[in-house]
Parts: structure tokens; sequence; C-alpha cells
């Protein structure tokens, strides 16, 4: 009897923890959440796309993206992207207000879940933005 409880226990045990193995919707961002563009001549739109896959067991819904800053268009996946598939965050920087390097940060406001359990999940650009690029 003592053999069978134990069994049970361990049955009921495996069955509790594979509920809280549901990850819910993930992000898995092709090439990672940073994109350098190098350096780039002052000017025209340098645009990104970030790609990325559902890696999760849910649909992740994005709700908004927002860049730090007003020299970013943006632009997303406006429906729900399925596990498995994948979606897109594409970015234009406004390259004739930069001046020299820059940092830029990205903020989607999701329910993916995010590395550290922010509020939303961030990516980021940086480049170094001159008047004058040789061999361009």
């Amino acid at each position: 009897m003592k053999k069978l409880l134990v069994v049970l226990f361990c049955i009921m045990t495996g069955a509790g923890m594979q509920a809280f193995a549901q990850k819910g919707p993930m992000f898995k961002f092709e090439g990672g959440d940073t994109y350098d563009f190098g350096v780039i001549k002052r000017g025209p739109g340098a645009k990104h796309t970030f790609e990325f896959t559902n890696v999760g067991d849910q649909p992740i819904i994005v709700m908004n993206v927002t860049p730090s800053c007003g020299c970013t268009n943006v632009d997303w996946s406006k429906t729900p992207v399925l596990p498995g598939q994948k979606g897109y965050v594409q970015l234009e920087l406004k390259t004739e207000e930069q001046h020299g390097v820059f940092n830029k940060e990205v903020y989607i406001q999701s329910n993916a879940k995010t590395p550290h359990g922010e509020k939303r999940y961030t990516i980021y650009i940086k480049g170094d933005a001159k008047d004058q690029v040789p061999g361009k």
C-alpha cells in the first residue's frame, strides 16, 4: 500500500509540474534583440525589421510598440502570432536627426513573457550617423 501511495504521489506531482511548465507566449528574435546599423550616412531613413518566432504555447498579441524617441517610426504584426509562427517589428530611424553614436530602445507591449519579468519587452538599435561615410 505504501508503494502505491508513493507512485500515486509521483504521478500527481508530475501532473502538477506539467501544469506549471506551460510557457505562455514567448518571443525569439532572429539574430537577437539588438541591431547595429554600423556607420551610416545622415539623411536617408535607415530601416530594419526584427523578425521573431513565437516559441511559446499561446498566441502573442502585440498591443503597442513605442520607440524611446520620436526619431523612429514603427510598424508591427497587428494580428495574433500563433505558436511556431513568425511576426515582425519594423523600424525606420530618421538619420537626419542623429549626430554621431546613437543607442535607441524600442518597447514592445504584448502578452509575451519577458526575460526578467519586465512589463514590456525591449529591443535595441544602435549605430554611428555621420555626414560623410567613406565608400558610400
